[in-house]
């Protein structure tokens, strides 16, 4: 697996994610942004979705989570910046943080998977 291009294409991912977020549904360019997304999200899952896909199905096995993995892209945060916030990424139950509302996110510079409990906890569980 070619981790720079993977970082790349996870950019790129985020980028256009946030770029949608900052228009309007009336903005005449939505439609165009969002179907870019779409194909930008599609050609992610296309190209490195059953690597990833292993590594967040170990991330729940290890986390002790009854909750699905979902597709690499619902993982992924708001913005492109490197630390996710507490309400990005997927919520995931997990026995090791009973009770907590705990997050895993996908985020590049390195492309690792993050875990966000609260406000309190931030670890990384796994990287390219």
């Amino acid at each position: 697996m070619n981790t720079e291009e993977l970082n790349r294409a996870l950019v790129a991912l985020i980028e256009k994610k946030a770029e949608l977020h900052t228009l309007k549904y009336d903005d005449a360019r939505y439609d165009d942004v969002e179907e870019a997304l779409h194909d930008l999200e599609d050609d992610f899952n296309d190209e490195y979705g059953d690597f990833l896909e292993t590594a967040l199905d170990k991330v729940h096995t290890d986390l002790k989570s009854d909750t699905d993995v979902l597709l690499p892209t619902a993982y992924l945060p708001s913005n492109p910046g490197s630390v996710p916030t507490p309400k990005e990424g997927v919520w995931v139950d997990s026995e090791k943080y009973p009770g907590k509302e705990a997050r895993i996110t996908l985020i590049p510079n390195p492309v690792r998977i993050m875990l966000t409990v609260g406000k309190q906890v931030q670890q990384e569980l796994w990287k390219a």
